[in-house]
Parts: C-alpha cells; sequence; structure tokens
C-alpha cells in the first residue's frame, strides 16, 4: 500500500481506517451526564459535558456493559467513563463508546448507594425474614474471592480440621472486571453440589466497594438457592450485597468461625463425653474395688466366725466325750465289764459259767460268773 495520500478510499473506507486508528486511542474522560435515552435494545446513550467550556461529546455504552457498573445515569450526575472514539459510517457522527462508568466523586457516590439501598429495602431484599440460616453440619462450601492477599489465607486457617470440601473461584473483587467476574462466579456455583456460598474480600473504601453495591449481583445474592455469607470488609457504608446476604460479618475469619461453630460444639461434647465416660467408668472401678474389698472382708470375718463357732462346737463336743470316756470313768474308780467282747450292761447279758473280762484302772481282771442274783 502506498502513501494514505496518494490512495483514493470510499468513504465507508476511510471511516473504518478512522475507527481503526481510533479504537487504539483508549481514553478517561471526566464530564456531566445529559440527554440520557435508551434505545429499544437496552443500549443507552448519553452525553458527557464539560463544566468550564460546555463542550459536549456524544457517548454510547452497550446494555452488556450498562448492567455490570451500578451507575444509573441520569441528568447532572458527574462521572468518569473509560473507552474510545468512534464514527458511525451511516451519519459520519462522532460518538464515545465507553466500557467503564465510574463515579467522579465520593459524594455522588453515596447519594448513588442510598439510593440504591432505599429502592431494594423497599421491596424487601434485606428484610430478615427472607433470610435464611446456616445449615447446622454443613461441609460442602463453595468460595468466591481473590486469590491474592491474606483474606483467602486467614479463612482457611481458621476451617480447622471438620473435613470441609471447599470449591473456590478465584475473581476479582475491586475495579474494572471485578462485576462481570462476581455474577460469572455465582452463576457457576448455582450448578453446583454446595450447602453455602462465602464471598470474601477485604475492607475498603465505598468506592472500592463499587462492585458489592451492583444492583445486579445484590440481587443474584439474594435469590440464590442456598445461604449466602458475605465476609466483606467495609469502612462505614455496608455494602448492599452484604445487607442481602443470609448472613454478614467483616472478616474471613469470623465467617470460618461461624461455619466451624457447630463442629466445634460436637468435638466439645464429645470430648466432654469422653471424659464423663472415663469417670464413670474409673468411679465403677473404684467402687467395684471398694465393694470387693468390703465382701472379702465380710467373708474372711463370716469364715473366722464360722471356725469360731466350729472350734467351740469341737471344744464343747470334746468336753462331752471326755465326760463320757469310759477310761474317763475308770479313773474314778470304776470298771467295765465285757462277755463275748460286748460290754455288760445287764445280768440278763451273762450266763453262769461264761468268763467275764473285767477292765479296772490298770489292767483287766479275768474272773468267772458263779452266780446270777
Amino acid at each position: 500500500m502506498g502513501p494514505l495520500n496518494e490512495i483514493i478510499f470510499s468513504i465507508s473506507e476511510y471511516i473504518e481506517l478512522l475507527n481503526i486508528g481510533l479504537k487504539k486511542s483508549k481514553a478517561k474522560i471526566i464530564g456531566e451526564v445529559s440527554e440520557v435515552g435508551f434505545g429499544p435494545t437496552g443500549h443507552v446513550y448519553f452525553s458527557l459535558k464539560d463544566e468550564k467550556d460546555g463542550s459536549v461529546l456524544k457517548c454510547i455504552i452497550w446494555k452488556s456493559k450498562y448492567i455490570l457498573f451500578g451507575i444509573r445515569l441520569e441528568e447532572g450526575l458527574k462521572i468518569i467513563a473509560s473507552g474510545y472514539p468512534e464514527i458511525y459510517p451511516l451519519s459520519g457522527r462522532l460518538s464515545f463508546i465507553a466500557e467503564v462508568l465510574e463515579h467522579a466523586g465520593e459524594g455522588t457516590l453515596k447519594k448513588e448507594y442510598e439510593k440504591l439501598k432505599k429502592k431494594l429495602a423497599e421491596e424487601g431484599i434485606f428484610a430478615e425474614e427472607r433470610k435464611r440460616p446456616l445449615p447446622k453440619y454443613l461441609r460442602r462450601v463453595g468460595l468466591i474471592t481473590s486469590k491474592q492477599g491474606a483474606v483467602l489465607a486467614d479463612f482457611l486457617s481458621n476451617l480447622g480440621k471438620y473435613g470441609f470440601k471447599i470449591k473456590m473461584i478465584d475473581s476479582r473483587v475491586e475495579g474494572q472486571g471485578a462485576v462481570e467476574d462476581l455474577l460469572l462466579s455465582i452463576k457457576t456455583f448455582k450448578k453446583q453440589d454446595i450447602e453455602a456460598l462465602v464471598i470474601m474480600r477485604g475492607g475498603g473504601s465505598l468506592e472500592s466497594m463499587l462492585a458489592f453495591n451492583n444492583e445486579l449481583l445484590v440481587r443474584e445474592v439474594a435469590g440464590f438457592p442456598v445461604p449466602v455469607i458475605a465476609a466483606i470488609g467495609h469502612d462505614k457504608d455496608v455494602p448492599l450485597m452484604s445487607l442481602a446476604a443470609d448472613l454478614a460479618v467483616s472478616t474471613p475469619t469470623a465467617a470460618a468461625n461461624r461455619l466451624t461453630e457447630p463442629w466445634r460444639q460436637v468435638a466439645l461434647l464429645v470430648e466432654t463425653g469422653d471424659r464423663v465416660c472415663f469417670q464413670k467408668f474409673h468411679n465403677t472401678l473404684e467402687n467395684g474395688k471398694i465393694n470387693l474389698r468390703t465382701s472379702w472382708e465380710k467373708s474372711i470375718f463370716g469364715f473366722r466366725a464360722l471356725l469360731s463357732r466350729i472350734n467351740q462346737q469341737l471344744e464343747h463336743s470334746a468336753k462331752i466325750i471326755e465326760l463320757n470316756n469310759p477310761e474317763r470313768q475308770i479313773k474314778l474308780g470304776y470298771s467295765i465289764a465285757r462277755c463275748r467282747g460286748k460290754i455288760v450292761r445287764s445280768v440278763q447279758n451273762v450266763k453262769v459259767g461264761e468268763d467275764l473280762d473285767i477292765r479296772v484302772v490298770d489292767g483287766d481282771i479275768i474272773s468267772e460268773v458263779k452266780d446270777i442274783k
């Protein structure tokens, strides 16, 4: 291709060439919004006016971009638009194609925040009765946050060893592209088998929290199928997403603690139960020892008493035997007569002529029965 000044272009070719160059001239411009209009497809047409000299630049932002930034364009609003210029071939008009919209000041941002907060509150998006409790012993948790920074590490380190199954999606949480990332992550988790969703980021100003005040994002959180925990740090104004979440905490540690609290209680009960069971077993064992010792002592005492009674009975029997011992009677001067080996107890036990064996203390006397009277 020769020098451009030697080439003859058609109008459409030249405009196309200009647009190729203009698209490389991306810039940020600041101005006051005027002449806002919405096309049939949802695209937004508006003008930005310079406060100093009244210069005007026609602007367009496509619907897919406009819904992401949570800024409601209206007359007099001061914004910063990022994008590039483009010439429309059919009219030859130059327009600024806005890709990113930002509030130009904290005051304006605060007004938009309060306005959207009031609108969503009136719809019941923040109503406490709409919010759901966390499942008591959940394990499957979805997590949306940036993997950069200490937020993720704080959260994971405080989960403990309770067997949580964490599915994480790395997402931008601030600046350009944050809203798109967050919305895509939420839609992805809608298809996942999770019991709760945690969305986290560190603290920041109202301006840095712009993504979490996006209306579309707030509505997605409010309509999510399982409970949502918003662990979003903030300086002063609570992010609207936190107000719509089922549970809002300000730190990742607090979010982890809410998830682990039921499991800690179970662990405490188990530990307490172990101690109680051990103590009961110990007490039972000690009581058994005491009862066994008591029974043993009672048995020994009873056995000794029995032996004592038997001994007394034996002594008594011995005395009776001693008293009735024929030998004792003999020593007292009595004698014992036997006939045919049997003790003679009556005259009828002997006959005349039979021999008698008479036992005396110092021997036996053999005599013959001469007469029976």
